[in-house]
Protein backbone atom coordinates (compact mmCIF):
# COMPACT_ATOMS: atom_id res chain seq x y z
CA UNK A 1 0.00 0.00 0.00
CA UNK A 2 1.68 3.43 -0.90
CA UNK A 3 2.28 5.63 1.47
CA UNK A 4 1.22 9.03 1.40
CA UNK A 5 3.40 12.08 1.85
CA UNK A 6 1.88 14.38 4.46
CA UNK A 7 2.49 18.24 4.19
CA UNK A 8 3.42 20.24 7.06
CA UNK A 9 0.47 22.77 7.74
CA UNK A 10 2.07 26.27 8.00
CA UNK A 11 1.16 27.67 11.43
CA UNK A 12 -1.11 30.54 10.73
CA UNK A 13 0.73 33.91 10.80
CA UNK A 14 0.30 35.60 14.34
CA UNK A 15 -0.43 39.45 14.10
CA UNK A 16 2.77 41.56 14.77
CA UNK A 17 2.94 42.94 17.96
CA UNK A 18 2.67 47.12 18.30
CA UNK A 19 4.65 48.70 20.94
CA UNK A 20 3.43 52.03 20.23
CA UNK A 21 0.60 53.93 18.28
CA UNK A 22 1.04 56.94 17.50
CA UNK A 23 -2.52 57.88 16.90
CA UNK A 24 -3.16 62.27 14.71
CA UNK A 25 -6.53 63.73 14.28
CA UNK A 26 -6.48 65.57 10.74
CA UNK A 27 -9.05 67.90 9.79
CA UNK A 28 -8.23 70.12 6.63
CA UNK A 29 -4.33 69.64 7.39
CA UNK A 30 -3.61 68.44 3.43
CA UNK A 31 -0.33 70.60 3.85
CA UNK A 32 0.84 69.69 6.92
CA UNK A 33 0.20 65.92 6.26
CA UNK A 34 3.49 65.18 3.95
CA UNK A 35 5.65 66.72 6.72
CA UNK A 36 3.74 65.28 9.69
CA UNK A 37 4.61 61.76 8.05
CA UNK A 38 7.91 62.45 6.99
CA UNK A 39 9.30 63.99 10.72
CA UNK A 40 7.25 60.91 12.85
CA UNK A 41 9.27 58.09 10.56
CA UNK A 42 12.52 59.99 10.40
CA UNK A 43 11.79 59.63 14.87
CA UNK A 44 10.09 56.44 15.03
CA UNK A 45 12.38 54.21 12.64
CA UNK A 46 15.20 55.26 14.67
CA UNK A 47 13.60 53.40 17.86
CA UNK A 48 13.96 50.10 18.51
CA UNK A 49 10.00 49.24 19.37
CA UNK A 50 7.83 48.77 16.46
CA UNK A 51 5.21 51.07 16.00
CA UNK A 52 2.26 52.68 13.60
CA UNK A 53 0.84 55.73 12.91
CA UNK A 54 -2.86 55.80 12.83
CA UNK A 55 -4.12 59.17 11.05
CA UNK A 56 -7.94 60.21 11.47
CA UNK A 57 -9.24 62.42 8.71
CA UNK A 58 -12.67 63.55 10.72
CA UNK A 59 -14.42 64.19 7.21
CA UNK A 60 -11.66 66.95 5.85
CA UNK A 61 -12.83 68.89 2.90
CA UNK A 62 -9.31 69.37 1.38
CA UNK A 63 -7.34 66.45 -0.30
CA UNK A 64 -6.13 65.39 3.42
CA UNK A 65 -7.63 61.99 2.48
CA UNK A 66 -6.13 61.54 -0.80
CA UNK A 67 -2.70 62.75 0.70
CA UNK A 68 -2.90 59.80 3.06
CA UNK A 69 -3.66 57.14 0.53
CA UNK A 70 -0.78 58.39 -1.51
CA UNK A 71 1.32 58.51 1.04
CA UNK A 72 0.84 54.15 2.12
CA UNK A 73 3.08 53.07 -0.26
CA UNK A 74 5.99 55.36 1.26
CA UNK A 75 4.58 54.58 4.81
CA UNK A 76 3.67 50.92 5.81
CA UNK A 77 3.36 51.77 9.20
CA UNK A 78 0.55 54.22 8.14
CA UNK A 79 -2.93 53.07 9.09
CA UNK A 80 -5.71 55.75 7.92
CA UNK A 81 -8.85 55.83 9.29
CA UNK A 82 -11.15 58.31 6.76
CA UNK A 83 -14.88 59.82 8.50
CA UNK A 84 -17.56 60.14 5.98
CA UNK A 85 -18.18 63.69 7.63
CA UNK A 86 -16.60 66.04 10.08
CA UNK A 87 -17.12 64.64 14.22
CA UNK A 88 -14.93 66.73 15.75
CA UNK A 89 -11.80 65.64 17.72
CA UNK A 90 -12.91 63.72 20.35
CA UNK A 91 -14.32 61.43 18.07
CA UNK A 92 -11.44 61.25 15.59
CA UNK A 93 -9.08 60.80 19.20
CA UNK A 94 -11.98 58.00 20.05
CA UNK A 95 -11.50 56.29 16.48
CA UNK A 96 -7.56 56.66 17.11
CA UNK A 97 -7.64 54.48 20.05
CA UNK A 98 -10.20 52.10 18.63
CA UNK A 99 -8.16 51.61 15.27
CA UNK A 100 -4.77 51.25 17.54
CA UNK A 101 -3.12 47.98 18.27
CA UNK A 102 -0.22 49.74 20.51
CA UNK A 103 0.66 48.52 23.83
CA UNK A 104 1.42 52.71 24.47
CA UNK A 105 -0.50 55.11 22.56
CA UNK A 106 0.85 58.51 21.60
CA UNK A 107 -1.72 61.67 20.74
CA UNK A 108 -0.40 64.65 19.15
CA UNK A 109 -2.38 67.06 17.06
CA UNK A 110 -1.66 67.37 12.79
CA UNK A 111 -0.71 70.99 12.60
CA UNK A 112 3.26 70.06 12.99
CA UNK A 113 2.94 72.28 16.59
CA UNK A 114 3.84 68.89 18.65
CA UNK A 115 7.29 67.63 17.80
CA UNK A 116 7.18 63.68 16.96
CA UNK A 117 11.34 64.02 18.86
CA UNK A 118 9.43 64.04 22.15
CA UNK A 119 7.55 61.03 21.80
CA UNK A 120 10.80 59.14 22.83
CA UNK A 121 10.68 61.33 25.74
CA UNK A 122 7.17 60.05 26.36
CA UNK A 123 8.12 56.56 26.26
CA UNK A 124 10.79 56.40 28.79
CA UNK A 125 8.97 58.62 31.00
CA UNK A 126 5.78 55.84 30.67
CA UNK A 127 7.45 53.21 32.16
CA UNK A 128 6.62 54.22 35.73
CA UNK A 129 3.52 55.86 35.23
CA UNK A 130 0.21 55.20 33.09
CA UNK A 131 -0.28 58.81 31.47
CA UNK A 132 2.25 61.18 30.51
CA UNK A 133 1.00 64.30 29.44
CA UNK A 134 2.70 66.80 27.12
CA UNK A 135 3.39 70.42 28.67
CA UNK A 136 3.84 73.57 25.98
CA UNK A 137 5.63 75.98 28.86
CA UNK A 138 7.07 78.00 26.25
CA UNK A 139 3.88 78.39 23.92
CA UNK A 140 4.66 80.01 20.36
CA UNK A 141 0.84 80.92 19.69
CA UNK A 142 1.45 83.55 22.84
CA UNK A 143 -1.25 85.74 22.43
CA UNK A 144 -3.65 87.04 24.97
CA UNK A 145 -6.66 85.57 23.43
CA UNK A 146 -5.29 82.26 23.61
CA UNK A 147 -2.86 82.35 26.48
CA UNK A 148 -5.44 83.63 29.73
CA UNK A 149 -8.31 81.72 28.80
CA UNK A 150 -6.45 79.02 28.32
CA UNK A 151 -4.33 79.62 31.99
CA UNK A 152 -7.54 79.82 33.68
CA UNK A 153 -9.37 77.21 32.00
CA UNK A 154 -6.36 74.84 33.08
CA UNK A 155 -6.68 75.92 36.37
CA UNK A 156 -10.35 75.33 36.83
CA UNK A 157 -10.34 71.95 35.54
CA UNK A 158 -7.36 71.12 37.77
CA UNK A 159 -9.20 72.42 40.75
CA UNK A 160 -12.46 70.57 39.82
CA UNK A 161 -10.90 67.12 38.67
CA UNK A 162 -8.23 66.88 41.51
CA UNK A 163 -5.70 66.27 38.33
CA UNK A 164 -2.79 69.34 38.44
CA UNK A 165 -2.06 70.22 35.00
CA UNK A 166 -0.57 73.19 33.60
CA UNK A 167 -1.76 72.55 30.06
CA UNK A 168 -4.80 70.07 29.62
CA UNK A 169 -5.14 71.59 25.59
CA UNK A 170 -1.72 69.94 24.40
CA UNK A 171 -2.80 67.26 22.35
CA UNK A 172 0.83 65.44 23.09
CA UNK A 173 0.14 62.73 25.58
CA UNK A 174 0.86 59.16 25.78
CA UNK A 175 -1.02 56.36 27.45
CA UNK A 176 -0.65 52.82 28.39
CA UNK A 177 -3.74 50.47 26.45
CA UNK A 178 -4.83 49.26 29.79
CA UNK A 179 -6.03 52.81 31.12
CA UNK A 180 -7.48 53.99 27.88
CA UNK A 181 -9.62 51.21 26.85
CA UNK A 182 -11.46 51.51 29.79
CA UNK A 183 -12.76 55.36 28.72
CA UNK A 184 -15.54 56.07 25.89
CA UNK A 185 -15.08 59.55 24.85
CA UNK A 186 -18.28 61.75 23.61
CA UNK A 187 -18.70 65.47 23.02
CA UNK A 188 -15.55 67.34 23.52
CA UNK A 189 -14.18 65.12 26.51
CA UNK A 190 -10.87 64.60 24.38
CA UNK A 191 -8.67 67.17 26.64
CA UNK A 192 -10.01 66.16 29.99
CA UNK A 193 -8.69 62.22 29.39
CA UNK A 194 -6.20 62.22 31.92
CA UNK A 195 -9.37 63.22 34.92
CA UNK A 196 -11.00 60.41 33.06
CA UNK A 197 -8.37 57.79 33.62
CA UNK A 198 -7.53 58.96 36.80
CA UNK A 199 -11.13 57.35 37.89
CA UNK A 200 -9.94 54.08 37.00
CA UNK A 201 -6.09 55.07 39.36
CA UNK A 202 -4.53 55.80 36.79
CA UNK A 203 -0.93 58.07 37.37
CA UNK A 204 -0.53 60.83 35.88
CA UNK A 205 2.76 63.22 35.30
CA UNK A 206 3.16 65.97 32.98
CA UNK A 207 6.24 66.65 31.22
CA UNK A 208 7.40 70.16 29.08
CA UNK A 209 7.46 69.18 25.54
CA UNK A 210 8.14 71.49 22.32
CA UNK A 211 6.34 73.88 20.99
CA UNK A 212 6.39 74.96 16.77
CA UNK A 213 4.41 77.65 15.46
CA UNK A 214 2.07 76.29 12.90
CA UNK A 215 3.36 76.33 9.60
CA UNK A 216 0.39 75.43 7.60
CA UNK A 217 -3.50 75.76 7.30
CA UNK A 218 -5.13 77.73 9.77
CA UNK A 219 -6.37 77.51 13.66
CA UNK A 220 -9.40 75.55 14.86
CA UNK A 221 -9.84 77.10 17.86
CA UNK A 222 -11.42 80.17 18.79
CA UNK A 223 -12.56 82.05 22.21
CA UNK A 224 -15.95 80.15 22.03
CA UNK A 225 -14.39 77.08 22.87
CA UNK A 226 -13.79 78.34 26.68
CA UNK A 227 -17.33 77.95 27.70
CA UNK A 228 -17.36 74.31 25.78
CA UNK A 229 -14.82 73.60 28.63
CA UNK A 230 -16.99 75.19 31.45
CA UNK A 231 -19.70 72.80 30.51
CA UNK A 232 -18.44 69.81 29.63
CA UNK A 233 -15.90 70.23 33.03
CA UNK A 234 -19.94 69.95 34.36
CA UNK A 235 -19.87 66.69 32.89
CA UNK A 236 -16.76 65.16 33.78
CA UNK A 237 -16.86 66.30 37.47
CA UNK A 238 -20.45 64.31 37.67
CA UNK A 239 -18.81 61.53 35.98
CA UNK A 240 -15.78 61.55 38.35
CA UNK A 241 -17.53 61.84 41.40
CA UNK A 242 -21.69 60.48 41.27
CA UNK A 243 -21.00 57.94 38.25
CA UNK A 244 -22.22 55.10 39.92
CA UNK A 245 -23.82 56.53 42.74
CA UNK A 246 -26.39 59.05 41.15
CA UNK A 247 -28.55 59.49 44.01
CA UNK A 248 -25.92 60.97 46.34
CA UNK A 249 -25.66 63.89 43.56
CA UNK A 250 -29.52 64.39 42.95
CA UNK A 251 -30.46 63.66 46.38
CA UNK A 252 -28.52 65.68 48.20
CA UNK A 253 -29.70 68.74 46.36
CA UNK A 254 -33.08 67.61 46.18
CA UNK A 255 -33.22 66.94 50.39
CA UNK A 256 -31.39 70.55 50.56
CA UNK A 257 -34.58 71.94 48.35
CA UNK A 258 -37.27 69.70 50.25
CA UNK A 259 -36.11 70.03 54.14
CA UNK A 260 -36.95 73.69 53.77
CA UNK A 261 -39.99 73.20 51.99
CA UNK A 262 -41.57 70.71 54.50
CA UNK A 263 -40.95 73.26 57.34
CA UNK A 264 -42.55 76.29 55.89
CA UNK A 265 -45.19 74.50 54.87
CA UNK A 266 -45.52 73.06 58.38
CA UNK A 267 -45.39 76.30 59.95
CA UNK A 268 -48.04 78.08 57.74
CA UNK A 269 -49.68 75.10 58.47
CA UNK A 270 -49.67 75.78 62.28
CA UNK A 271 -49.85 79.35 61.54
CA UNK A 272 -53.23 78.92 60.26
CA UNK A 273 -54.46 76.02 63.07
CA UNK A 274 -53.66 78.40 66.00
CA UNK A 275 -54.31 81.76 64.76
CA UNK A 276 -56.56 81.62 61.60
CA UNK A 277 -54.37 83.62 59.90
CA UNK A 278 -54.49 84.16 55.94
CA UNK A 279 -51.88 82.01 54.42
CA UNK A 280 -53.60 82.04 50.92
CA UNK A 281 -51.48 85.03 49.71
CA UNK A 282 -48.06 84.78 51.05
CA UNK A 283 -45.05 84.44 49.29
CA UNK A 284 -44.21 82.11 51.72
CA UNK A 285 -46.46 79.41 50.80
CA UNK A 286 -45.51 79.58 47.15
CA UNK A 287 -42.21 79.35 48.10
CA UNK A 288 -42.34 76.43 50.29
CA UNK A 289 -44.65 75.06 47.74
CA UNK A 290 -41.39 75.59 44.69
CA UNK A 291 -39.34 73.89 47.22
CA UNK A 292 -41.17 70.64 47.81
CA UNK A 293 -41.66 70.08 43.64
CA UNK A 294 -37.95 70.77 43.07
CA UNK A 295 -37.54 68.69 46.20
CA UNK A 296 -39.50 65.79 44.82
CA UNK A 297 -38.29 66.05 41.23
CA UNK A 298 -34.75 65.84 41.86
CA UNK A 299 -35.01 62.69 44.40
CA UNK A 300 -36.99 61.45 41.25
CA UNK A 301 -34.01 62.02 39.18
CA UNK A 302 -31.77 60.25 41.43
CA UNK A 303 -33.79 57.37 41.76
CA UNK A 304 -33.77 57.04 37.79
CA UNK A 305 -30.34 57.58 37.96
CA UNK A 306 -30.13 54.41 40.14
CA UNK A 307 -32.34 52.11 37.45
CA UNK A 308 -29.96 53.59 34.85
CA UNK A 309 -26.98 52.61 36.56
CA UNK A 310 -28.29 48.95 37.10
CA UNK A 311 -29.62 48.68 33.46
CA UNK A 312 -25.99 49.61 32.33
CA UNK A 313 -23.89 47.21 34.49
CA UNK A 314 -25.95 43.99 35.33
CA UNK A 315 -27.19 43.14 31.99
CA UNK A 316 -23.87 42.90 30.16
CA UNK A 317 -22.09 42.22 33.32
CA UNK A 318 -19.76 44.96 33.67
CA UNK A 319 -17.82 45.63 36.60
CA UNK A 320 -17.31 48.92 38.96
CA UNK A 321 -14.58 48.15 39.38
CA UNK A 322 -10.56 47.76 36.78
CA UNK A 323 -7.98 45.46 37.48
CA UNK A 324 -4.55 46.32 37.36
CA UNK A 325 -2.13 43.82 34.87
CA UNK A 326 0.79 43.97 37.44
CA UNK A 327 1.50 45.76 40.91
CA UNK A 328 2.57 49.43 40.12
CA UNK A 329 6.77 49.37 40.67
Amino acid sequence: MPTVKKTPVKAANKPKKIDVSVIVPLYNEEDSVPHLLKRVAEVMRQQKWTWELVCVDDGSKDSTAKVLEAARKDYPELSPVYFRRNYGQTAAMQAGFDHAKGDVMVTMDGDLQNDPKDIPRLMERIKDVDVVSGWRKDRKDNTLMRTIPSRIANKLISSVTGVDLHDYGCSLKAYRREVVENVRLYGELHRFIPALVSQYGATVEEMVVTHHAREHGVSKYGISRTFRVILDLLAVKFFLKYLHRPMHAFGMFGLACLTPGVLICLYLTMLKLLTGADIGARPLLMMGVMFILIGVQLLGMGILGELLVRIYHEPLGRKQYILRNKPRS
